[in-house]
């Protein structure tokens, strides 16, 4: 998620290269998932006719609400009568491609909204560092993949595209400060929208034993695609100076950095905080059928999706422009060809927290 100034969060290119793609990132959503359901199966269930009120904070096309809000949905009714209505709002930023979300709920057969009529969706296109929903009104929240993505692009890097893997001490010391500040207005106004008693679950990107956040290999195959384009005059350095991907793996510490002290922040608590490491599904695959060149071209895939939107921003004419266009698909190649001459599998780093909205007396 990012503010609708500095949208360089990724917007699908197309919906089908996005889904598939967010397959992988589904990769993480099974425990988190269980999570989720223990909160909805504890969180106070407000009298009818106020609905019970759910949020999915930075929904993308849906593809990674689908099986949370299923298992959710599922433990509130049981919790209710079959007429107590459940509201589920999906928010992302404004250009977010809202027709393939609601295409999403409507036509695939995990949607919840096949299995519980009296569950009802809705969307709100404003940023998740700040507030876009009504004070106390949501009893359960959810966000998958979205929290380690900034607010903005705090400085350039000057030496690589993505900071972990820059040396440049004053980019590292603004993306540090930067990703501690919007961690805490996330905090702060989720700590606003959450009823007394309300829970959110977040499944985002950690860092792994080294420190870093996952995807070394992507992000090399990407630098080295890139320097190939402009020896091959395709982009200028000028352009490919401006690339940089702003998203960023949290450690244990800098997660409860804002509850320290007391334990609290905004009203909300740490409940559980859990880091595992996600399973490669595209290695995985390659170790059954040593398909080298469906390797690369499923990270390719990936990286088309997460990133290249944004790497697309730093073009001369935009990132809608023909030549964005070509500059994708060219890009895709490279990557696909690099990851398949040298197959790895990659560290996937997340965390998953519950956050708990304390009653005032408590």
């Amino acid at each position: 998620m990012l503010e609708s100034s500095n949208v360089v969060r990724p917007q699908p290119m197309e919906s089908s290269t996005y889904s598939a793609s967010s397959r992988l990132q589904a990769a993480g959503l099974n425990s988190a998932t269980r999570l989720f359901e223990q909160a909805a199966a504890q969180v106070p269930i407000p009298s009818p006719p106020q609905p019970i009120a759910i949020a999915d904070y930075g929904a993308a096309n849906g593809y990674n609400s689908l099986l949370p809000m299923g298992a959710a949905v599922a433990v509130l009714r049981a919790r209710t009568r079959p007429d107590h209505a459940i509201l589920v709002a999906h928010t992302d930023l404004p250009d977010n491609d809202f027709t393939a979300l609601f295409t999403t709920l409507t036509e695939d057969p995990d949607s919840y909204l096949t299995k519980d009529s009296a569950t009802f969706p809705s969307a709100v296109g404003r940023s998740f560092y700040r507030q876009i929903l009504p004070s106390e009104s949501i009893a359960l929240g959810w966000s998958s993949w979205a929290t380690h993505w900034l607010s903005r692009v705090p400085a350039p890097i000057p030496d690589h595209i993505h900071i972990s893997h820059s040396a440049e001490p004053n980019a590292r010391r603004a993306f540090t400060q930067q990703a501690a500040l919007d961690w805490q207005d996330f905090l702060a106004f989720r700590g606003r929208e959450l009823a007394p008693g309300g829970r959110l679950v977040v499944l985002t990107l950690g860092v792994d034993d080294a420190g870093l956040p996952g995807f070394a290999g992507v992000m090399q195959a990407l630098l080295t695609a890139l320097q190939g384009l402009v020896e091959a005059g395709t982009v200028h350095p000028e352009e490919v100076a401006r690339m940089a991907i702003p998203t960023v793996g949290r450690t244990e510490e800098e997660f409860r950095a804002p509850f320290a002290p007391s334990g609290r922040f905004e009203g909300l608590s740490v409940e559980r905080l859990e880091t595992f490491t996600a399973e490669d599904r595209f290695w995985a695959r390659y170790r059954h059928d040593g398909d080298a060149a469906a390797l690369g071209a499923s990270w390719a895939g990936f990286a088309r999706a997460a990133v290249f939107p944004t790497l697309a921003t730093a073009l001369e004419g935009g990132p809608h422009s023909r030549r964005a266009v070509d500059f994708v698909d060219t890009l895709e190649s490279a990557v696909a060809a690099h990851l398949a001459s040298s197959p790895q599998q990659m560290a996937i780093p997340l965390a998953a927290l519950v956050l708990i909205k304390r009653h005032r007396s408590r």
